[in-house]
């Protein structure tokens, strides 16, 4: 869901009150409001730039307070007679400025490993909370454009000893087999078991786990630690489809839109799955199994692969 930067001076500000039994769902919403990117105003309540999308997340966590028994309310303010407009943005710009600082902090520390030691699924994790600060990154901070240079250098660094390290693949040693994975199946992990049924193992069954409970006779694959994963500036698909060899020109156009929805670069101008994203994320807060996800993004994946390119 992207988020759109804001111009003008308007703002949406949220109050509320929980009942104070209530202590594990006000952690939840505190969560929420961090995620969202608010900022405080003193104890008036939290402050968004004014949007359809943040108005849209504030009507939703409102929602949910009531329902705890609590009260919300939405204010749309034009202005604030204490704080000027650019004190506000200043708020803001604080606020993603110390998010920034903490993840160059981080990617500097794992670009002083050595090569061999850089775990590709740590990158992995920081490019997430990179694209989740950039998404409530409202006034575009000059640190953004810092740590997308950090996160390209540490991509090439890794992509270069991969390549070193480069292996031929015997197909038949995949046949048959079970595939592990991490509960919760997102796009990458769903479009990657499409892959692996269709292109690869067409008898695979798939099973999920937590990166230290992986069954020893299994393939895992978009985990963090072992298996096929992301590799360099590739997601899990375009390494099966690279690994595998894969040459299918609809297979090439349905790794660059999962490549785009997974990794959030916008490297291919791929919008299409972003909406095959927000569905499965749909479908996980609903509470659907793990394997009826994975079968209903396999689904999903089909489909595009027989639409109009």
């Amino acid at each position: 869901m992207e988020v759109r930067k804001q111009s003008s001076t308007a703002w949406l500000l949220l109050t509320f009150t929980l009942p104070t039994k209530r202590a594990s769902q006000r952690v939840e919403v505190w969560r929420k409001l961090q995620r969202y990117g608010t900022v405080p105003l003193g104890n008036s309540g939290y402050l968004l730039p004014s949007n359809a999308v943040n108005e849209e997340r504030f009507q939703w966590l409102a929602t949910a307070i009531r329902k705890y028994g609590g009260d919300a309310s939405i204010v749309h303010v034009q202005g604030i007679d204490n704080i000027s407009t650019p004190q506000l943005i200043g708020r803001f710009a604080e606020a993603r400025a110390r998010e920034y600082q903490e993840l160059i902090r981080e990617l500097e520390k794992f670009s002083s490993l050595p090569v061999q030691n850089r775990v590709v699924g740590r990158l992995s994790r920081l490019r997430s909370r990179f694209q989740e600060i950039v998404e409530v990154d409202f006034f575009d901070s000059p640190l953004q454009k810092r740590v997308g240079e950090l996160l390209a250098k540490a991509d090439a660094a890794r992509l270069t000893t991969l390549k070193a390290e480069a292996r031929k693949i015997n197909l038949q040693d995949y046949k048959n087999r079970v595939w592990v994975t991490r509960p919760r199946p997102g796009v990458d992990r769903c479009a990657s078991a499409w892959l692996i049924r269709r292109f690869i193992d067409p008898k695979a069954r798939f099973a999920f786990a937590p990166e230290e409970r992986v069954p020893p006779a299994a393939v895992p694959f978009d985990m963090f630690r072992d298996g096929f994963g992301h590799r360099g500036g590739n997601c899990t698909f375009e390494t099966l489809q690279d690994d595998f060899r894969i040459r299918d020109r609809r297979v090439k156009v349905i790794s660059e839109i999962i490549h785009d929805a997974d990794l959030a670069d916008d490297k291919f101008g791929r919008k299409e799955g972003y909406g095959i994203d927000e569905v499965l994320k749909g479908w996980a807060r609903q509470g659907i199994p793990d394997q009826e996800l994975l079968d209903r993004g396999m689904q999903l994946t089909e489909g595009l692969y027989h639409s109009p390119s």
